[in-house]
């Protein structure tokens, strides 16, 4: 079976774990505050700032044997280099603060996700972070476009405090297609394994990120409740 297909069968409930956090289903009803999904652009800049370092270090370490892999990350850093200013620029556009929340530390969840793919990447298999990125990119694809339409009609925030989400949903779209033709060539086991890991892993630990904007947004503001599920 294709690498891919066995992702999408083998990881369906973690999928369903990270899709069915109250966070996630709130913001596909356009149920956020602009708090809310503030805190969520500061995560997300507390990650994805470290998708070139790590896809970098993809490169440097993949053996001889995956030598093809160079040219699809380099591919891959051309187009993932700046983003986390991106997400500074919706941060301030939304209203939040862009220098807190650049000097803001990551939620532990957060930090643990970013923790776990370096150490899949130099310590494991680092052919194991192409799980993260089918995690990430498999879910800007479902969610991004569909989420940012209906925040921004709740909130009229401007389209400019959007950047993100919208453009990685639309980037995202080739990106899938390019990383199935990527995992199509892994055909040693112990790779096609590190893969599958990676990406449970990562399913689960950004899943608990979202679960703990609440609390996040709680703590930022003393105390004040964010807007919580209706059900």
């Amino acid at each position: 079976m294709h690498l891919y297909q066995r992702l999408q069968t083998q990881t369906a409930a973690d999928r369903d774990m990270l899709l069915s956090s109250p966070v996630v289903q709130r913001a596909l009803r356009g149920e956020v505050t602009r708090e809310l999904y503030v805190e969520f652009l500061t995560q997300a800049y507390h990650h994805v700032r470290h998708t070139v370092p790590l896809m970098m270090a993809v490169g440097a370490r993949v053996s001889e044997r995956h030598e093809w892999l160079r040219d699809p990350v380099l591919h891959y850093l051309d187009e993932e280099a700046g983003h986390e200013q991106w997400i500074l620029n919706d941060i301030a556009s939304a209203g939040g603060d862009r220098a807190a929340a650049e000097a803001s530390p990551p939620a532990v969840a957060t930090e643990a996700m970013v923790a776990y793919a370096y150490d899949t990447v130099m310590r494991r298999n680092p052919l194991g972070f192409f799980g993260m990125v089918y995690v990430l990119e498999g879910t800007s694809v479902a969610l991004a476009l569909h989420a940012a339409d209906r925040i921004q009609s709740t909130l009229a925030l401007p389209a400019n405090a959007f950047s993100y989400l919208r453009s990685h949903g639309e980037l995202d779209r080739q990106h899938v297609g390019d990383l199935e033709g990527i995992l199509g060539r892994f055909t040693d086991e112990d790779d096609r394994a590190a893969v599958i890991r990676c990406a449970r892993g990562t399913f689960w630990l950004y899943g608990q990120m979202f679960r703990g904007l609440d609390a996040a947004v709680d703590a930022r503001d003393g105390g004040t409740p964010a807007l919580r599920r209706s059900a």
